[in-house]
């Protein structure tokens, strides 16, 4: 289960629901078709500003570059522009001569900054450019580097190619952000990228005008202060600069995510630090009334930092500590304290400001989860200098507004979804069980950035994207939902999220891309039926607590009815398993014909995409996970029609065909384990490409001995497997007692 969304979605969902309600209650877009888009240049986001002319022109041999007053030699922006129209347009600008240039320019005070939801103009400004579009020459000018390099941006993004030709559209384009901060989230949670796919995320960040990489590494890094809970693969101190200084090279702030003082199992399994848990059966949440607790945040904190010079941000992670103030046992006394203080708000509140201002006092900006179990009335007991990474609701908002904290309008674009996000919606009557249905992902978050409520309420300076890690989704499955959430951070409700869509197709991919649309439809509806095919049903042991309270609560895993074992006598069956899941295999056949459509495309796209082919190879080890769930329900149904032949055979005593057929029906579930095992190792093969392996011991280091899954009374084995390989994404199947049931028809 994902911590995040089911209990995040509870404050984070008011996001949508009370925070981020429709102006109006209209979702309005600024046009249907922007005019960049009806004349066929892609740009992500969508400028501010486009004014057109009707001509185009083409730019080619002879066009050179120029720079004029404040561009140094060494800008980052003229590696971008050459860089870029190199990769992309296969297209080098003339060293010199006297042809037409591309001028580059910084003037400050040169381009205005038009509407805007942030009220710091003045920041906006540097990040604001203009580009004048001619055929006689191009001039990209900005008011300081960093709107420089967003100009070049768009200058790329724009040239298009027809015939062989690359053309620009007369105009002139102004264009500023709406927010000056604009975060992506990337969740080492459950994996460790290369470093050098961390700079490419942070590159393709910084492409679609990110200025910040939020970076969650969780056990990922080798902390000084805290050597006993660094995993086999983590991230050196010198690494995370090395990242960090690539970052500032494109304008993007990579900033530490440290949690506390809850969704810390990643401390709190491990022995060395079991003293600091907050109930001594679960590791979900620190102490917060214990000293160690202060220092191990402090250390980890300072270690982060000095690794992390340069940046200026901060997110300390104080989400969804529902359990603080309840605590009175031998290990931890915060009933007591939070008593003492006049409720556990006030004592979330000391906690947050004692941690908050080491950090702050180390010359960062602080973002925290501003939310429950914080009280409303509570919110002047927190310092001004805050950022709240959220917005949540009318109360909190106007409050926070009050006090003068400024807050970040937060969206996700995938809560846990397992497997892939589900930018394109299956309709409930096409699910075994069809439950209220979905939303698609890109879109919804793209509405909630640009017509939350909390525009009119909240003093705004951010927009935050995420993509939670819980499930272990591969990252390459994100950047839809980024990019079109992306674009909603810098010019709010325009254009059409699905025009956007339709974009980044053509950006991500390039020439050679065909029918990208329905290919990522069929990966959503192959996703939603791999999960909704399997039903769902209580489980142990039971959970220690959700957002509602302490608990004991029931839990709940996936799982599947299997045929019945035949008796010992004459093969009989206590159910006709083809009768009871006819509907299940109705679907299965429907979606095995369109995830044949769905290889098809992966297939014929690999090889003649311009750009990112790796992610359609990560696209179709996923495709083929979802292939394998449908095989193995289409087999269980040949296997249930197997012995249904031998109890048949039996009845009339024909002993060989009975166990012709029973040898037959073991035989098929050898087929189902054996294509289990392939799929798993191809996702594997592909995955570690990009990843370190998931492993439980390297380099001199171990992973947790107990881990807990969530807020589990105790260790299970689902949690153990979640440590090593890949197993965790069919953890569901390798749970299903199938093993035993073999065992079981044998002995019949």
């Amino acid at each position: 289960m994902s911590t995040r969304l089911s209990t995040q979605m509870l404050p984070k969902a008011l996001v949508f629901a009370a925070g981020a309600c429709l102006f109006f209650g209209l979702r309005v877009h600024s046009q249907m078709v922007s005019s960049l888009y009806a004349r066929g240049y892609n740009v992500i986001p969508e400028p501010q500003q486009a004014k057109l002319e009707h001509e185009d022109f083409r730019i080619g041999a002879g066009w050179r570059l120029e720079l004029a007053r404040g561009v140094e030699p060494s800008s980052t922006a003229i590696e971008n522009l050459k860089e870029g129209l190199e990769d992309r347009h296969r297209f080098k600008l003339a060293e010199r001569g006297s042809g037409p240039a591309i001028r580059l320019e910084i003037q400050p005070n040169s381009v205005l900054v038009g509407v805007a939801q942030d009220k710091d103009r003045q920041t906006l400004a540097l990040q604001a450019y203009k580009l004048k579009l001619a055929k006689t020459g191009i001039t990209v000018t900005a008011n300081a580097p960093p709107g420089l390099f967003y100009g070049v941006e768009t200058l790329v993004q724009m040239v298009k190619s027809t015939s062989g030709d690359l053309w620009l559209p007369e105009g002139e384009i102004v264009d500023w952000p709406d927010v000056q901060y604009r975060e992506i989230f990337w969740d080492e949670q459950f994996h460790l990228d290369h470093l050098d796919i961390l700079k490419h995320e942070i590159r393709r960040a910084a492409g679609f005008k990110m200025n910040a990489f939020v970076l969650r590494l969780n056990e990922h890094f080798e902390y000084a202060s805290a050597p006993a809970l660094v995993d086999p693969y983590a991230l050196s101190p010198a690494q995370l600069q090395e990242l960090t200084d690539y970052g500032l090279h494109y304008y993007v702030q990579v900033v530490p995510y440290l949690d506390g003082p809850a969704h810390v199992n990643f401390i709190l399994q491990r022995d060395e630090f079991a003293h600091l848990r907050e109930f001594p059966n679960q590791a979900f949440q620190m102490c917060s009334t214990n000293p160690e607790t202060y220092k191990l945040m402090e250390g980890m904190a300072q270690d982060l930092m000095n690794a992390n010079k340069g940046a200026t941000y901060f997110h300390l992670s104080t989400d969804e500590a529902w359990f603080i103030g309840k605590a009175d046992n031998d290990l931890c006394h915060e009933a007591q304290r939070a008593k003492e203080l006049g409720s556990p708000s006030k004592l979330w509140v000391e906690y947050t400001n004692m941690t908050a201002k080491y950090l702050k006092d180390h010359g960062r900006e602080v973002i925290f989860w501003g939310e429950d179990p914080l009280q409303a009335e509570d919110i002047p007991l927190l310092p001004p200098w805050l950022i709240n990474g959220e917005v949540y609701s009318s109360a909190y908002n106007q409050a926070f507004r009050a006090l003068g904290i400024r807050q970040i309008i937060y969206t996700n674009t995938l809560p846990d979804d397992p497997l892939f996000p589900f930018y394109y919606v299956l309709s409930p009557k096409e699910q075994v069980h069809s439950g209220e249905g979905t939303t698609e992902r890109a879109t919804q978050a793209f509405e909630e950035i640009s017509h939350s409520m909390a525009r009119q309420q909240a003093d705004i300076i951010g927009v935050g994207v995420y993509a939670w890690g819980d499930r272990g989704p591969h990252p390459e499955t994100y950047w839809l939902g980024y990019a079109v959430a992306a674009s909603a951070a810098w010019h709010p409700g325009s254009p059409d999220p699905h025009q956007l869509t339709q974009s980044f197709y053509d950006l991500f991919y390039g020439k050679g891309a065909t029918a990208m649309g329905r290919l990522y439809q069929l990966m959503s509806t192959q996703a939603q039926f791999f999960s909704s095919s399997w039903d769902s049903e209580p489980a142990g042991p039971v959970m220690f607590g959700e957002s509602y309270g302490i608990g004991p609560y029931p839990s709940h895993h996936a799982t599947l009815p299997l045929p019945s074992v035949p008796s010992a006598d004459y093969l009989r069956l206590r159910s006709n398993w083809s009768q009871e899941n006819s509907r299940r295999i109705d679907l299965v056949w429907k979606f095995l014909g369109e995830n044949d459509e769905l290889l098809n495309l992966l297939y014929k796209n690999l090889p003649s995409v311009e750009f990112n082919r790796y992610n359609l190879e990560v696209y179709l080890s996923i495709a083929k996970l979802c292939r394998q769930n449908l095989l193995m329900l289409k087999d269980l149904e040949e296997i249930s029609r197997a012995l249904e032949t031998a109890q048949d055979q039996a009845a009339k005593l024909h002993y060989s065909e009975a166990v012709d057929a029973l040898d037959t029906a073991l035989t098929l579930a050898g087929r189902i384990r054996d294509e289990r095992n392939q799929a798993l190792h191809d996702a594997t093969g592909t995955w570690y490409e990009t990843w370190f392996p998931r492993v439980r011991e390297a380099n001199g280091r171990k992973t947790a001995r107990a881990p807990q899954d969530f807020v589990d009374t105790e260790p299970t084995e689902k949690a153990r497997r979640s440590q090593e390989g890949l197993l965790y994404l069919l953890d569901r199947e390798f749970a299903l007692p199938f093993g035993q049931w073999v065992h079981d028809v044998r002995d019949a």
